[in-house]
């Protein structure tokens, strides 16, 4: 057999495996794991124990309750910016 037959269906073996070669640079690995990670950031505590709860005191819960509630009855005045910024200017 001669060594020139052989060479060449050896290289479009070669040639044709190469085109079966991943050109993603990895991406699919770490797919949605921002997602997954963002996710586990708001879960506070998937198996609380009464020790671990958190929040507020009655005193601090209630005060704060109370200037919700009051934000209502005397809503902050409103601001007229119809004129804001075009006022006349006067030459000397």
């Amino acid at each position: 057999m001669k060594t020139g037959s052989f060479i060449g269906p050896c290289v479009a073996c070669i040639l044709s495996l190469a085109g079966c070669a991943s050109t993603t640079p990895h991406y699919d690995e770490r797919f949605g794991e921002a997602v997954r990670h963002n996710r586990q950031a708001q879960v506070i505590n998937p198996a609380p124990t009464p020790a671990s709860a958190g929040g507020l005191d009655a005193q601090t819960a209630r005060a704060a309750l109370q200037r919700y509630r009051d934000s209502f009855r005397a809503p902050p005045p409103v601001i007229n910016v119809i004129n804001l910024g075009s006022g006349t200017s006067q030459a000397p």
